[in-house]
């Protein structure tokens, strides 16, 4: 009996079932946005694809969710895209260890807050230095993204202000207990935790307008970033629009990933796209027109590439 299990594993295995059976979605904090959509997607693979079932992992983010589809093993994961880039290129928090990382699906846009309150007096990047802030947790895009944002703003992130490294609702706890002054996090609208410290009695949350870095930021690092928009309506108490640098979102896989497991992963969330809105508004978002090699920079899942192409989507 112990020979005969011991053969329909190693065929499941060969076959690719093992993977299909069990597959993990990389997210990030419970605060954040990536959790409740990785939440909402790991529950549709389970339901509507034929013998998968998915889990959603909490993490630290894009960076820890690279370095888990680096081990190979069955990891879904959503990232911004200049994580992935460095991941597939082997650069920054990446040297030396390459990840054989594939688009799957082009999400949606990534927007940048650089979040304070009034009461801290800190109104333009400029007024960060000497200050005491979060550039995001380690493992996170965010702190790539905060470093970048804060060298094209003339900031020294290392010599210029005192750095936390917390989450995003750490970082709202902290700014609430003012053990910090200001925090960055990179993520979709709205996010959960900065609804949180909007809608706190007795706070006047204040978003520190950035995009006019944008351009040196893309100087340096390519053309990943671009200016945008969190508009007033989207927390409590915001005075105006906020102009800052947003990034795309991706969700990713390893290439090892089977042609036919990546098809039914994005078909999957088309198919059920409006359950996903139900879960989070960001998957609105999602469209096969925006299914581009431009707007990701890391190379397609052939797999996704199919169902892609027989959507009428174009990739080039």
């Amino acid at each position: 009996m112990r020979l005969i299990n011991l053969f329909c594993t190693l065929s499941l295995a060969a076959t690719g079932a093992v993977f299909a059976q069990n597959i993990s979605i990389a997210t990030g904090g419970t605060g954040g946005v990536y959790y409740p959509m990785g939440g909402g997607l790991a529950n549709i693979l389970s339901k509507h694809v034929p013998g998968m079932q998915a889990t959603a992992e909490v993490t630290g983010g894009s960076v820890d969710n690279l370095n888990l589809v680096g081990s190979g093993k069955p990891y879904v994961a959503f990232s911004m895209v200049d994580a992935a880039l460095d991941a597939a290129k082997g650069q920054e928090k990446f040297t030396n260890r390459k990840v054989d990382v594939k688009t799957l699906l082009v999400l949606y846009p990534n927007r940048m807050h650089v979040v304070t309150v009034e009461s801290t007096g800190i109104k333009t990047m400029a007024d960060l230095k000497g200050r005491r802030l979060s550039a995001g947790s380690p493992g996170s895009a965010t702190e790539i993204m905060a470093f970048r944002l804060m060298e094209a703003a003339g900031l020294d992130p290392l010599k210029d202000v005192s750095r936390e490294r917390l989450g995003v609702a750490e970082s709202v706890n902290a700014l609430k207990d003012k053990k910090i002054e200001a925090f960055f996090w990179v993520g979709g609208l709205p996010t959960a935790a900065v609804t949180d410290l909007a809608s706190t009695p007795g706070t006047k949350i204040k978003m520190i307008d950035h995009s006019e870095a944008v351009a040196a930021m893309n100087k340096k690092w390519g053309s990943l970033y671009y200016a945008d928009t969190i508009p007033k309506a989207t927390y409590a108490g915001m005075a105006s629009d906020n102009k800052i640098a947003s990034v795309a979102n991706i969700l990713v896989a390893n290439g090892n990933l089977p042609d036919d497991q990546a098809y039914k992963i994005v078909k999957a969330v088309f198919d059920y796209q409006k359950d996903l809105v139900a879960v989070h508004q960001e998957y609105s978002n999602l469209r096969i027109a925006s299914q581009k090699n431009a707007a990701t920079s890391v190379p397609f899942h052939p797999g996704a590439e199919k169902y892609i192409i027989e959507k009428g989507g174009k990739l080039d």
